[in-house]
């Protein structure tokens, strides 16, 4: 006997203790208990069983896994048949087989199923296990199935050297110096389909207006203040675009330099783009790299725009629609840091 319930140590007894009032495990805590009242009790099983309610031999039985295992031994085992085929090899086997797709077998599927899953172990170690078992096992590996995400194989070059340019630009504190991100977005009448609360089995019917028309808008978010300015237009061309570069040049007339963190969209270096720009040499565009439009910091202000407005409307008419966005736009700033989403409509 390598413990005994009549001479539990302090600590021992404040941990047990901590078991019973603690652990979400109930039948832990009820054998925790039990050790308790055995030890208060000095070793009486009768009256212990009737303490916690439980049978003599119950608490023979706990008693005697104490007493043999100590604390551990207290802690109950998972009921139900031991699943015996699900080894660490075997483990091993399901993750090296996800790592890949199905086409490094000479499948035809691009993507992995749990049946196909079952015979490829099958047919690599022999083991017969049914695609039940096999979901059973991913869950507790902690796959799950999801949408994967689209990434490109296509390399700028010139990434390192934008993404320095970048940097510098936000750690520039030369006064007179603004610094913005920019990028358009288009507005659709036609909703955009998102999630949404609704009864399990039934959807929720959005009603669209039919013949589609857009809108968009250019917008700068302000580097360091949140501030956002925007301008809208019928076409996404050079002329919006200049529209917002003029829009910041009232807006801040006192800059000595407004630089500009974007995309490589034509707009951006067309020819009257470039024409404007020759007149009005304050302006300094940074080119965000290739494919990557997380670094520009404004494009979480147009999923916003879409989560809160556009996503799921129903708004019968463009104009409508666009009263809801400039309502947005007014009480999105400074962005990030207001809560629009829990703005009114008025």
């Amino acid at each position: 006997m390598v413990h005994s319930v009549t001479e539990i140590r302090r600590p021992v007894r404040r941990r047990l203790k901590r078991i019973v009032q603690k652990s979400p495990d109930k039948e832990h805590a009820r054998r925790a208990l039990a050790i308790l009242q055995l030890y208060a009790l000095r070793g009486c099983v009768t009256a212990a069983a009737a303490a916690v309610c439980a049978a003599r031999s119950s608490v023979q039985r706990w008693r005697s896994l104490y007493e043999s295992y100590g604390e551990d031994g207290l802690v109950p085992q998972p009921k139900g048949r031991t699943d015996w085929k699900a080894s660490a090899a075997v483990w091993s086997a399901l993750r090296q087989l996800l790592a890949g797709t199905p086409r490094d077998h000479g499948y035809l599927r691009s993507r992995w199923s749990s049946e196909l899953l079952a015979v490829v172990l099958h047919r690599q170690s022999g083991l017969h296990v049914h695609a039940t078992t096999v979901r059973r096992w991913l869950q507790r590996l902690h796959y799950g199935w999801r949408r994967a995400r689209p990434t490109l194989c296509i390399r700028d070059p010139r990434k390192l050297q934008r993404m320095q340019a970048i940097a510098a630009a936000l750690a520039d504190s030369t006064p007179g110096t603004e610094v913005f991100y920019e990028d358009e977005v288009d507005i659709h009448l036609n909703p955009k389909l998102g999630h949404g609360w609704m009864p399990r089995g039934q959807q929720t019917a959005v009603p669209t207006p039919g013949q589609n028309r857009k809108a968009y808008l250019a917008g700068a978010l302000h580097a360091h203040t949140g501030r956002v300015i925007t301008v809208a237009g019928e076409r996404k061309d050079s002329l919006l675009f200049i529209h917002l570069l003029y829009q910041l040049k009232r807006t801040y007339r006192a800059a000595r330099r407004i630089v500009l963190i974007l995309d490589n969209y034509k707009v951006h270096d067309s020819v009257l783009t470039r024409r404007w720009l020759a007149r009005n040499p304050k302006f300094q565009f940074v080119f965000q790299p290739a494919y990557h439009p997380w670094v520009n910091r404004i494009e979480r202000l147009w999923k916003q725009l879409h989560d809160t407005v556009t996503r799921n409307h129903r708004y019968p008419t463009l104009p409508a629609l666009m009263t809801a966005v400039r309502r947005f736009l007014r009480v999105c700033q400074p962005f990030p840091g207001a809560q629009p989403g829990l703005a009114t409509a008025a």
